[in-house]
């Protein structure tokens, strides 16, 4: 988007790509279909130590800005999904990567492909690079140079700790990174449990004392994935537990009484059967007393029952890594960049954009408005 933008502006750029095509992370996002912006993007929607930074960001380039460029050099109209999530309604994200690759060349831009970028360091009149490029070691000097080299995640994708390393040689700050929407681990005692329900998914409310999401989860045979999951990942950390709510659409108790209203004849198992799939029901029976008669349920039982799955307590062992993950939390500090510009403040001609930076996105086409608003603030400075 960076260079694309320039072009647009009459500036010349050179990108430097280490694979041999671009937008590798833009073709398998989405399932290879590419929510490219989310119709509900707020700065409320991103983890960082200061989500502020992205109001004079996001005054530049709004979600209007994108799906605008997208139809006027693409053609490509977006489709909604689930909340508030935009495809392209050709379902290719190889049509998103084209719109830019067709400006760049338009725009006459140079796209260097399979070309692995060392070093960047800070000279006397601007910056010097240097590259490995089809075998052969160079340099290249430069007044501006804009580091968009993502951050950890994936790396059979080129992904690497790049733009990190050259942060913390510079002497900047580095806001300490983990995986993030990234799938949880489960371990020891229940994990048998878990794996048991392998497949299985389940709409539900996945919360801790810091946030709520309400998508569906999966159980798999290492532990949980799904929205909701890699959604909570982003503020979990190792050692913590957090609830899922397994029926948050319903108050159990509620469902309970109704029943005891109609004789009570039926047991737990086949009232919880009208709203879960019946392998889900017999591995709840690991905590529950689904063959009682809800007419002779206790309340002590009755109680339990309702906690079990309303509050249903949840303490992953880890998560999957890096590459697994959708993208990296944490990164280079924002206090280190100009918020209108994401000019390095200490280094003038230095840009940094992207998940590099110390900004993590919601999974649903967050990162991507973060990404399409970063390259068109530092364009404008370039």
């Amino acid at each position: 988007m960076c260079a694309a933008q320039a072009g647009l502006l009459g500036k010349k750029t050179l990108v430097l790509e280490r694979n041999d095509k671009p937008g590798a992370k833009i073709l398998i996002s989405g399932g290879g279909r590419c929510n490219f912006t989310n119709l509900y993007t707020t700065v409320d929607n991103f983890v960082s130590e200061n989500p502020q930074f992205l109001n004079a960001v996001f005054a530049q380039w709004t979600i209007d800005d994108t799906i605008r460029f997208f139809e006027d050099f693409g053609g490509i109209r977006g489709e909604e999904k689930t909340l508030g999530q935009l495809f392209p309604t050709t379902n290719k994200a190889k049509d998103i990567v084209a719109v830019f690759t067709k400006l760049l060349y338009d725009t006459g831009q140079d796209l260097w492909l399979d070309t692995l970028v060392k070093s960047v360091d800070q000279t006397a009149d601007g910056y010097a690079i240097a590259i490995e490029r089809a075998g052969k070691e160079q340099v290249l000097h430069c007044k501006k140079v804009v580091l968009a080299s993502g951050g950890l995640p994936v790396t059979k994708l080129g992904a690497s700790d790049f733009a990190l390393r050259t942060a913390r040689k510079l002497g900047m700050q580095v806001i300490g990174t983990a995986p993030a929407l990234v799938p949880l681990t489960i371990t020891g005692k229940d994990a048998e449990w878990y794996a048991s329900l392998s497949g299985n998914s389940v709409f539900a409310r996945v919360y801790n004392d810091r946030i709520s999401f309400d998508e569906n989860i999966l159980f798999t045979h290492w532990g949980l994935s799904g929205p909701a999951i890699l959604q909570i990942s982003s503020y979990w950390r190792a050692g913590e537990v957090f609830t899922m709510d397994l029926l948050p659409k319903f108050k159990l108790e509620e469902l309970i009484k109704r029943e005891r209203e109609l004789g009570g004849k039926r047991t737990i198992g086949q009232l919880l059967n009208d709203y879960f799939t019946k392998k889900m029901v017999e591995a709840l029976a690991k905590f529950l007393p689904i063959d009682t008669k809800i007419a002779s349920l206790g309340k002590a039982d009755a109680k339990r029952i309702v906690e079990t799955i309303h509050a249903f307590k949840v303490k992953p062992a880890g998560d999957k890594g890096y590459d697994k993950a959708e993208v990296m939390r944490g990164g280079i500090a924002t206090d280190e960049l100009k918020p209108k510009t994401l000019e390095a403040k200490n280094f003038p001609g230095l840009y940094i954009g992207g998940e590099a930076v110390d900004i993590t996105g919601w999974l649903g086409g967050y990162n991507f408005q973060w990404a399409w608003a970063a390259g068109v603030a530092i364009a404008q400075d370039l």
